[in-house]
């Protein structure tokens, strides 16, 4: 596999922001600009300062203008404090303190994109594709995520609980919940052998070590001569683009697994796969829903068009940007920002459309089997293989074999 890729972040904009690495500009460890001194807003930064009915400190006017400015780029990409920024970092080793939730816009609604395993909210029964409708008791909408998402923070950070109003996906169904802010584990890689010696694997983020844990994990099952191997990327709401590419290169031996485009030079690149391939020629099928966005869906992207992976269940949540971690030169703040876009090896652009699955299973029908003639009535009987889109997985392999 290629030793060296390029450190850029796809993540999706929610409450656990850690899944991306800093960009460091040249430009931005040298001395401001002389156009930074920008005489209008000067002006009348100075103006209200002076003359506005209430007081307001400077700072809080150039807060003000900050938001302003984000307020006119995408929703991805925001400004970060330096408490923030800590917590994103602390993110990427696997841990972080808070409610667990990914949140974005779809559709011009805030909307979840998943809940972590074994977080508050997974406990509290939000799933996604659920809306966020009131943030303690107030509206909300979705060209106020920012602030949203920065009072969610705010009560994380006080250990506060918050209460959020909530509709149920495909439905109007409403229901609400308290949440109080812990510290969430994250463990991004989970494997077990299935009966007909299929290796089930689990990928709940990508962080700095995912690659890793996952070739150890792959490596312990060398001996086991698998069937088959399903990759479970379900509520993988994303993480760093760099585990994403490795971790595809290790099921290719050729091919391009994603192009990147954008305004400056590095970010625009082309990823190919090295010959050195795991787990060759085995079936190969690839869970994905709602939940599963960003590097989930450069992975299973790379996945189907080079024909290495049937991908089972519903159209993903179609995000196909790229952030990036750029520190300020002040009081360790950072901006997270969009730098490219990407699309996949066969150049498809997934922005807001998702990628569409080989077999799509409608979440109806996920919970009737009598629906699911795919299923196999006789597959295994744990936990994981009670799972319906597993079994249908389990039921592909058989076929493939």
């Amino acid at each position: 596999m290629s030793q060296f890729i390029r450190y850029f972040s796809c993540v999706t904009l929610g409450l656990v922001l850690g899944f991306s690495l800093t960009l460091v500009g040249q430009e931005h460890t040298q001395q401001y600009k002389s156009r930074v001194n920008y005489p209008l807003l000067l002006d009348v930064i100075d103006t209200i300062e002076t003359y506005y009915v209430d007081k307001m400190s400077e700072e809080e006017l150039i807060q003000a203008a900050i938001t302003g400015i984000f307020n006119e780029l995408d929703p991805y990409s925001s400004f970060l404090d330096k408490q923030t920024f800590a917590s994103i970092q602390e993110t990427n080793n696997g841990e972080y303190f808070g409610f667990g939730v990914e949140i974005a816009t779809d559709n011009d609604q805030i909307t979840i994109i998943t809940p972590f395993a074994d977080s508050p909210a997974e406990e509290a029964g939000i799933k996604p594709g659920d809306r966020v409708i009131k943030l303690n008791n107030q509206m909300v909408t979705a060209d106020k995520l920012e602030s949203l998402l920065k009072e969610i923070k705010q009560h994380s950070h006080n250990k506060e609980s918050i209460k959020l109003e909530m509709v149920r996906a495909n439905s109007e169904d409403l229901y609400t919940v308290i949440l109080s802010p812990s510290i969430i584990a994250i463990n991004s890689v989970q494997g077990e052998i299935l009966d007909n010696k299929i290796g089930y694997i689990r990928l709940s983020s990508f962080q700095e070590n995912t690659t890793s844990k996952l070739v150890k994990q792959l490596s312990a099952w060398q001996s086991e001569q698998l069937n088959g191997i399903i990759l479970d990327l379900r509520n993988n709401p994303g993480g760093l683009l760099d585990q994403a590419i490795t971790i595809a290169d290790l099921f290719l031996d050729k091919g391009r697994i994603v192009s990147t485009e954008g305004r400056f030079f590095d970010a625009n690149s082309d990823y190919y796969a090295s010959p050195q391939i795991m787990a060759a020629n085995i079936p190969m099928t690839v869970l994905i829903n709602k939940g599963s966005a960003s590097a989930s869906e450069v992975l299973a992207a790379a996945l189907q068009d080079n024909g290495r992976a049937k991908l089972i269940g519903q159209t993903s949540f179609g995000k196909g940007s790229i952030q990036s971690l750029i520190p300020t030169l002040l009081d360790g703040n950072a901006i997270k920002l969009t730098i490219a876009k990407y699309t996949t090896p066969n150049g498809r652009d997934i922005h807001s459309k998702g990628i569409e699955p080989d077999i799509k299973i409608a979440l109806e029908a996920v919970s009737d089997s009598e629906s699911m003639p795919i299923i196999d009535p006789n597959s295994p009987r744990g936990s994981v293989a009670q799972d319906k889109l597993v079994s249908s997985a389990i039921t592909w392999i058989k076929e493939e074999k």
